[in-house]
């Protein structure tokens, strides 16, 4: 399946299985802002609950906390986003349609890479045992003439980037001859920074009110509260800080669905540590952060780093932890290394010591962070564009299923009675009463029992346990796995065990 088809079958999907909704849809909706609909609440809330268990209750030195989304407007001028928080925009004058000039340079950059991959998978295919690709990939022609080309990019990409060149950028993609995607015109306006904060106003009148923003991040409420967790929590230094929420970004080229939202919400942890530890903290975090991702057995091979060619001016290292979208590779958790910006900042536009004191070394010192930050909207869609595939059955037939980490399942099982009658539905609506106290049951008794299940694959869920007449004599029931549609005959009373052997996010975590 093409990419594009598999992204618009991930969509359509989301929707009709109750996932994700369109945000306003009966007034046309709203653009790039959406809504969780039953099973993508609950799928969200258990992504979240799955990093919050990883990062501060397997953790005893990192705490969470819930900041609040108006802060004192002073708190963005200190940490830049007033002054800095922009996005390099290009417009196509055919197509009207506007892009981020960075974004359509990596894009280009990226299908030069793809057909390097391309090249390699052919000669490996070809040469099978006996190809040796480190040596194809230095030796190569075609290859070796793409890696210059990608490499000349990245540097004028890093270089325009550094130094604001709006006109360096413009003249980067007419260099290259990027087209508009819509319309296939090289018609581009200039590049124009836009500042992506939300405005709004905070009082009872017009004339008293105060400007306010709705925060573009979480992180500035881990960081004005350093202080006030430190001392009441009694942390020492290494010690973390995490926290979920929303932010909001006035993205004018919002895009691929929830990838790029306007509304969106973050998973971050700044983990504050003694300056001259950084190095050894970013490498810890970098292998930390990659393990909890893959024990969620998504595929190895769908994740990447991606070092940044341009650093923030306050930090002195950062990488991008990338996943294979259905729409390519595309950054998914950020992990950096800010030094000590931003408690600095704070402390200069405040007035207000922010520091530590280290008891060891008799010391007071400003902390150095390491921060992690996932966005939590963007790993709900790379599980959900994961888990959907379209499977060919021995009978010749096809079935859609989505295979999603039971962990992560919104509903780990669906109950059915064979039939609607016999006392077979009151049996299992029993089951359904003594299972929902562990797990999210679905109970259904609709169609007939192979069409409940086709139904259950779909939605995602991994068990479905059927009652029968041999059920009211030997009170045993058929529970049948969604991933291998094995079936066997398990007692009732042994249904809680076997489903948690299953979803427990010890057994899941206990991977990493």
């Amino acid at each position: 399946m093409a990419n594009d088809d598999k992204f618009k079958k991930v969509i359509s999907h989301a929707k009709e299985y109750g996932y994700v909704f369109q945000s306003s849809e009966i007034y046309d909706g709203l653009s790039a802002v959406y809504d969780y609909a039953q099973n993508g609440a609950e799928l969200k809330k258990n992504i979240r609950d799955y990093w919050w268990k990883a990062m501060v209750q397997m953790h005893d030195n990192i705490v969470g906390i819930d900041a609040a989304i108006f802060m004192h407007p002073t708190t963005w001028k200190a940490s830049g986003h007033v002054d800095a928080f922009n996005d390099p925009l290009i417009d196509n004058k055919d197509s009207k349609k506007r892009y981020r000039a960075d974004v359509l340079v990596e894009d280009f950059r990226e299908k030069i890479l793809q057909k390097i991959n391309k090249d390699v998978a052919k000669a490996k295919k070809r040469f099978g045992d006996a190809f040796d690709e480190n040596e194809f990939r230095s030796t190569n022609g075609n290859v070796l003439r793409r890696q210059k080309q990608i490499d000349d990019i990245t540097v004028e990409l890093t270089r325009v980037q550094e130094e604001s060149d709006l006109e360096g950028f413009k003249q980067l993609i007419l260099d290259l001859g990027i087209v508009c995607p819509v319309s296939g015109s090289k018609n581009w306006t200039d590049v124009k920074q836009f500042n992506l904060m939300f405005g709004t106003k905070l009082g009872a009148s017009a004339e008293s009110a105060m400007d306010l923003y709705l925060r573009p991040e979480t992180a500035q409420g881990i960081f004005v509260n350093f202080l006030n967790v430190q001392k009441t929590g009694r942390m020492k230094i290494p010690f973390g800080i995490a926290q979920t929420g929303k932010a909001f970004r006035n993205e004018i080229v919002a895009r691929q669905f929830i990838f790029r939202m306007r509304e969106f919400e973050q998973m971050e942890m700044q983990f504050f540590i003694k300056p001259g530890t950084q190095k050894e903290w970013f490498d810890y975090w970098k292998d930390t952060r990659l393990k909890w991702h893959k024990s969620l057995g998504l595929g190895e091979e769908n994740y990447r780093f991606h070092d940044h060619e341009k650093l923030a001016h306050y930090a002195d290292a950062a990488t991008d932890i990338e996943f294979n979208f259905p729409f390519g590779f595309k950054e998914l958790e950020g992990i950096h290394s800010r030094t000590d910006f931003d408690l600095k900042q704070h402390e200069e536009f405040s007035g207000k010591k922010l520091q530590y004191f280290d008891h060891e070394d008799n010391a007071s010192y400003t902390p150095y962070v390491l921060e992690t930050s996932i966005g939590l909207d963007r790993m709900f869609l790379a599980v959900f564009s994961n888990s959907l595939v379209e499977e060919n059955l021995e009978d010749g037939k096809t079935r859609t299923v989505l295979k999603l980490p039971a962990v992560l399942a919104p509903a780990k099982a669906a109950i059915f009675p064979l039939v609607k009658k016999d006392g077979l539905p009151e049996v299992a609506k029993q089951i359904v009463e003594d299972l929902k106290w562990d797990f999210n049951i679905i109970y259904e008794e609709k169609d007939t029992v192979g069409k409940r299940y086709r139904r259950q694959d779909a939605a995602g869920t991994p068990f479905c346990i059927t009652v029968d007449h041999d059920t009211l004599k030997d009170n045993t029931v058929t529970i049948r796995h969604r991933d291998t549609m094995d079936q066997r005959r398990v007692r009732i009373e042994d249904l809680k065990t076997i489903i948690k052997a299953e979803v427990d996010v010890k057994h899941w975590l206990m991977k990493m």
